[in-house]
């Protein structure tokens, strides 16, 4: 177990250098007009995540490693995509929607009121 956590740890701090330097290279890449760094991060992190639930024979500390580490460092949009993936290929259409539209309009509100509280203007 603690070394189920310790990979979890070293995953998360991988991810999280991981994604702050695909933000900036994108921030150069792109500018500022448009968030396509994070959409980029979202959608590999999606993807890896995806792409190691349906790997047969991954060990349980290489999931954990990848999956929770750094997929959880790198962005927390890959969990929410793997299960509202999961959600649809259970056939619950609208269980899925319903957590597509939730945690974009909960996120969009906590983020405004983070940003209110915080002392952000408009």
């Amino acid at each position: 177990m603690t070394r189920t956590y310790l990979l979890i740890a070293l995953g998360g701090a991988l991810g999280s250098v991981a994604r702050a330097w695909g933000s900036a290279l994108a921030l150069r890449l792109a500018g500022a007009g448009f968030p396509l760094g994070t959409i980029a991060i979202n959608v590999l992190g999606s993807f890896v995540i995806g792409l190691f639930a349906a790997r047969a024979g991954t060990s349980d500390d290489l999931r954990a490693f990848v999956m929770v580490g750094i997929c959880g460092g790198f962005t927390t949009f890959s969990s929410f995509s793997l299960q509202t993936l999961e959600l649809l290929q259970a056939g619950r259409v609208l269980a899925a929607m319903g957590n597509v539209a939730l945690s974009v309009a909960l996120c969009l509100l906590a983020v405004a009121a983070g940003h209110a509280a915080g002392g952000g203007g408009g």
